[in-house]
């Protein structure tokens, strides 16, 4: 504020009682002290001083215009529509509006709404098995959960949901949708759904259950090669997945030769669940950092010194349903070259949300910033491109005849392992059809074993051990 002293005219102090109604309402503090600041302009009135005030950037004001607006909007709609609306339903619809505008993942949680996220870390909920997203409107799949209703009833990442039961997916929020997808276990639920590659709408009936999700599965492959599979990142699946590890390597006396992590499908969860999974694995370094405006959502997390695989070989398999945390856990471990990431693409859900409470009971979901990965690459929209791409296939194999030998002439010359080599294929032929079985129904996951057994025999220490043996 400056004071003119000694002129002739002074502002009406109507114009300086407007001035002042709007630099309130928009939320900003004078510079001075407020009664000080009232003191000096009084007295310069009352002097016949001319009082200069220097309002606030319009930009930065509340846009009155559109607030005028929105009152006759909410006003119209009182008096005219077809039926009675409550104020309060005006105003959390408005509040809806305002958050879902922005993006697919903002939205108002009413106290069911908390509920449902708290089930959804917690790994036991009722529904179909499904996370799902919007896109143009309709509800998109973005990756059916392992061992759930969806998953069975053969319900694929990618699918566009177009209809539940009878009622046009179009127009509703997807808080709206997904209440349609919970009900009462045992209860058929049609979707009508459209996949690439159809050439019309596919209806396929679910029945809804009791979600329990096991976040992490494991297994052995192959004698000295490991599985994981993270389904969905849990409070708890950073120890779940380092246990898992500890298993494997204890039902094989030693350590593993190659380790396959499957993330396909994968929508993703707790971010420090993902944090903590990648620092099970990492000696050190950046896992991943957030950039907002606020400075709350400027984040960073770095490994602790330990890798407890100790360097193992590891494949990293991604599709276009590995989402959020799981992209977090394949970007780290591709930046730092620790693994290999193999398939397709992954969906590009790389912005953070926030739950920002507003009472006891009520709380909006915001997204207030963005993933990158340790080497400042952006997740979002453009997700992880793997090392070596490999598309779901069927392999059918086209020479099935067996060869003759010269282990199969009669009074061949005996070789002097023939006898060892006999007994041996007899005692593990139960684990071969096993493993050959699982490959044989997974193409990318045969590819990405196929890879690790190519390292093992390339790699250094075992060209050293070949030596050693040799001397």
């Amino acid at each position: 504020m400056k004071r003119v002293r000694n002129t002739l005219h002074a502002f009406p102090l109507r114009s300086i009682a407007l001035a002042t109604c709007f630099a309130t309402a928009s939320g900003l503090a004078w510079a001075q002290d407020e009664d000080t600041a009232t003191e000096q302009l009084l007295e310069g009135i009352q002097n016949g001083e001319r009082v200069e005030i220097t309002l606030p950037d319009p930009e930065k004001q509340l846009p009155l215009e559109d607030l005028r607006k929105f009152t006759e909007v909410f006003s119209r709609i009182k008096d005219a529509y077809v039926e009675e609306v409550d104020d309060r339903q005006l105003l959390e619809s408005a509040i809806k509006g305002m958050l879902s505008d922005l993006d697919p993942h903002s939205t108002y949680l009413a106290p069911k709404d908390y509920e449902d996220l708290e089930e959804s870390t917690s790994g036991e909920f009722g529904g179909l098995g499904i996370e799902v997203g919007m896109e143009n409107g309709f509800v998109k799949v973005i990756a059916p959960i392992d061992d759930t209703p969806a998953d069975k009833a053969g319900v694929e990442a990618g699918d566009l949901i177009i209809k539940l039961d009878e009622k046009p997916v179009k127009g509703m929020s997807l808080e709206e949708a997904v209440q349609l997808m919970r009900g009462k276990p045992g209860t058929i639920l049609t979707l009508t759904i459209m996949r690439e590659g159809e050439t019309g709408p596919i209806e396929i009936k679910v029945e809804r259950d009791i979600i329990k999700v096991t976040s992490v599965k494991s297994r052995m492959l192959e004698n000295g090669y490991g599985y994981v599979r993270i389904t969905q990142f849990q409070a708890d699946t950073g120890s779940q997945f380092r246990d898992a590890l500890g298993k494997l390597e204890d039902e094989l006396g030693g350590d593993l030769d190659g380790l396959i992590i499957d993330l396909r499908n994968n929508p993703g969860g707790v971010l420090q669940a993902a944090v903590e999974s990648a620092d099970v694995l990492l000696d050190e370094g950046l896992i991943v950092y957030t950039e907002g405006r606020i400075q709350s959502s400027r984040l960073r997390f770095s490994a602790r010194a330990g890798d407890v695989m100790e360097g193992t070989p590891i494949v990293v398999l991604i599709n276009g349903g590995s989402a959020s945390a799981s992209e977090i856990l394949a970007g780290a471990l591709q930046d730092h070259e620790r693994a290999v990431i193999m398939g397709t693409q992954s969906f590009g859900k790389g912005s953070v949300q926030t739950v920002i409470p507003l009472d006891e009971t009520h709380a909006i979901k915001m997204t207030t910033a963005r993933y990158y990965t340790p080497n400042g690459r952006s997740i979002q929209a453009t997700g992880i491109k793997p090392d070596i791409e490999v598309r779901p296939a069927e392999l059918k194999e086209l020479d099935s005849k067996p060869f003759f030998t010269e282990a199969d002439l009669s009074g061949h010359l005996e070789g002097n392992n023939e006898k060892q080599k006999q007994q041996d294929s007899g005692a593990t032929q139960a684990e071969e059809d096993e493993t050959a079985s699982l490959a044989d129904r997974d193409y990318q996951l045969r590819s990405a074993l196929n890879l690790l057994k190519g390292i093992r025999i390339l790699s250094p220490q075992d060209k050293g051990r070949a030596e050693g043996s040799s001397q």
